[in-house]
């Protein structure tokens, strides 16, 4: 791409909390360092509080100095979208850059797309993580309908999703991998990140990470785990409940587990992902569905050998037997697994493999497949 271009992301951004917040400003400091001009509208307002099963949407940390972020969209306000959409219209950025995981931002991105676009100039690309959500509800269909139609190309991260999407628009749609989450810094030792969270540096740990939802299936892994334990072995749960903690507490004592498992049951904020990374031994995804996750590319990151289920796009992303193992979704195919993850050298040799095996998550592959999605999209 010889010219240069000017992008309008909008979706989340400091100060809202998480990966997706992440991705797109990981996204706009790629294309800045291009030279191209990026400009971020954000959320005033992301989620009503009724919606919102978590208890923050928002960090208390400075915005970064590098970005130009606006917090100027709220999702329940059409008048917002209205204003921004207009905006778009008149300041024609060659790309509207959305990032869509589900249907409950449809009204909202559907109808600043159509405003923008509007325009005969600017062309509307998604990075789409989701088609059919996880959790089902009625609007769902119409709402996709509403707002995929609204999308003048797709970059997707798994065949799942590219399958799904071909359901409602035959829009242009490239494919390219999650890219590895690079902003939570490197390794550090395991003894300094032992210390950091408390734990015996003298115990083995699997970890579950990530904000915990039923169709994650940590159920499914506590039952594994009881099958697999063994002494010195602990099970490290990081992450904030978005589905009932009691049901989760009840598994674990019905099971006996409760000298087994390490539970941080909050929300980890970036500077201290780090540590929880180098303190494991392996990471365990013991999705019941899935498109793809974010936590895979955070292993890759910090070379932490991670389980998975045989679910979605997770095996595309997780080759088995190389970096970690992909199993059933069930209670037998995890307990296997973590028995295998353990033996003979298996950690070392995934974690020596996986230095290798991200090379193939970069942001700048991202950022090349958007633009040649661009390239491809015609009025």
């Amino acid at each position: 791409m010889t010219r240069k271009l000017k992008i309008a992301i909008v979706g989340p951004a400091h100060p809202y909390r998480g990966g997706l917040a992440s991705i797109m400003e990981t996204m706009a400091r790629e294309f800045q360092s291009r030279g191209y001009e990026v400009d971020i509208q954000t959320f005033t307002l992301q989620y009503p509080s009724l919606l919102f099963p978590g208890k923050s949407q928002t960090v208390d940390t400075p915005a970064p100095e590098d970005l130009n972020i606006r917090r100027r969209v709220s999702t329940i306000n059409p008048l917002s979208w209205w204003s921004v959409g207009r905006e778009l219209h008149r300041t024609k950025p060659d790309i509207v850059l959305m990032k869509y995981w589900t249907p409950f931002m449809a009204p909202c991105f559907g109808s600043i797309a159509r405003l923008a676009r509007s325009n005969g100039h600017t062309k509307v690309v998604c990075q789409i993580d989701n088609v059919e959500p996880h959790e089902h509800h009625i609007i769902d269909r119409p709402f996709n309908r509403y707002y995929l139609n609204s999308v003048d190309g797709f970059i997707y991260m798994s065949e799942q999703v590219h399958g799904e999407l071909k359901a409602y628009t035959s829009a242009p749609a490239l494919f390219s991998p999650h890219p590895m989450f690079e902003n939570f810094g490197g390794r550090v030792e395991r003894s300094e990140a032992c210390k950091e969270l408390g734990l015996d540096p003298n115990a083995r740990y699997a970890m579950f990470f990530g904000l915990i939802r039923d169709y994650k299936g940590l159920d499914t892994l506590l039952e594994a785990w009881a099958k697999f334990r063994r002494e010195g072995y602990k099970l490290l749960i990081a992450g904030e409940f978005y589905a009932s903690r009691d049901k989760y507490i009840s598994i674990i004592e019905r099971l006996g587990l409760q000298s087994d498992i390490v539970l941080h049951d909050y929300f980890i904020p970036d500077e201290r992902v780090k540590y929880y990374f180098s303190a494991a031994d392996c990471v365990v995804l013991p999705y019941k569905t899935a498109t793809q996750s974010g936590v895979t590319q955070i292993c890759y990151n910090f070379c932490t050998p991670v389980i998975v289920t045989n679910v979605g796009g997770l095996a595309e992303i997780v080759p088995n037997d190389r970096v970690g193992y992909v199993c059933e979704p069930s209670v037998d195919g995890v307990a296997d697994a973590l028995e295998r993850v353990f033996e003979d050298d298996n950690i070392e040799r995934f974690a020596h493999n996986m230095i290798e095996e991200r090379k193939r998550f970069s942001w700048g592959a991202m950022c090349d497949k958007i633009e040649e999605l661009y390239a491809q999209i015609t009025f």
